[in-house]
């Protein structure tokens, strides 16, 4: 069930903690308060809209990606002195400035992503070694065979888990040791490789990953209620949009799989497993930030029991 909040006791919204959001919490709160007066559906649909407005501001870094990805596909002259991947990269160091300029996202976010992008464009020199996708277009900035851009691509999974966590103030009850997901992560990000030499045990890790998160619950908070759900559903979901998201990528030929190279093809959804698995990672990198910050204030990660965010 929801868990109410008083007006009194209300928290301050995620928002504020981006200051170039702070300035239109207040405004907000107003529009809130003008659809709560006006019935029951219409606060369902407020807050159904209001959810889709955050989860597209926590999307925001990966939103940008894939609109460049699209754009360069679609207007990049083929021919330019500077490759449409190489244009890619700088673009998203820009990008990333300026997040932090403006005070969009977070330093400790900031060093989550850089650790995530460094942990893909590892694996991504062993796969495209291996012949699992590639990159069809020349570039100067590139390790071996993986342009630099393409660790982006995973520092943006990175950044959604973060920004989602504040701004839905996630709450979690059973939640996991870290230390069983750093274990887990470990022997997932060691699968990537192994299953190149015989040795797959994804569904195992899955199966692994279900008795872990079996019985913990997100609680999130949309509006003036904490709403709530079990956790491995929305992990579910999340890799079920960067599926949808690669699919959108391959499309716009920022790399491509061997079965897409004569004619664009679907991605298979199998890929739903590699992507559920590889999200597990960013997330557990993300938990260990975001349990240091609440060790700090005093906060544990989780509760053991249920009923929720008090």
């Amino acid at each position: 069930m929801p868990t109410e909040r008083s007006s009194e006791g209300r928290e301050p919204s995620a928002g504020a903690g981006w200051p170039f959001l702070a300035g239109l919490v207040e405004r907000e709160e107003r529009i809130g308060a003008y659809f709560a007066g006006r019935g029951r559906l219409s606060a369902g649909l407020y807050e159904f809209l209001r959810f889709g407005i955050k989860q597209g501001w926590a999307c925001l870094f990966g939103g940008i990606l894939l609109g460049l990805i699209i754009a360069t596909r679609l207007w990049y002259p083929q021919h330019a002195a500077l490759p449409r991947y190489d244009a890619l990269v700088i673009a998203c160091i820009v990008v990333q400035v300026a997040l932090l300029w403006f005070g969009l996202e977070t330093l400790e976010e900031a060093k989550v992503i850089l650790v995530f992008h460094v942990v893909g464009t590892a694996m991504e020199l062993f796969k495209t070694s291996a012949g699992s996708w590639h990159y069809p277009e020349a570039s100067y900035l590139r390790v071996a065979g993986v342009p630099l851009f393409s660790g982006f691509m995973y520092a943006a999974v990175g950044s959604y888990l973060a920004r989602v966590w504040r701004l839905f103030d996630f709450r979690f009850t059973r939640h996991p040791p870290l230390w069983a997901l750093g274990l887990l992560s470990a022997a997932i990000y060691l699968n990537f490789f192994a299953d190149h030499f015989g040795l797959d045990l994804r569904w195992l890790l899955v199966a692994a990953t279900a008795v872990l998160f079996g019985r913990t619950t997100v609680y999130f908070k949309v509006w003036t209620v904490h709403r709530h759900m079990p956790l491995l559903l929305g992990f579910f979901l999340v890799a079920l949009f960067i599926w949808f998201g690669e699919n959108i990528g391959t499309r716009a030929g920022a790399w491509l799989y061997p079965n897409q190279i004569g004619s664009w093809a679907m991605v298979p959804p199998s890929k739903l497993t590699s992507w559920f698995l590889l999200m597990l990672i960013s997330y557990t990198l993300v938990a260990a930030a975001m349990s240091r910050a609440l060790r700090a204030a005093g906060e544990p990660l989780a509760v053991e029991t249920e009923g929720g965010p008090a």
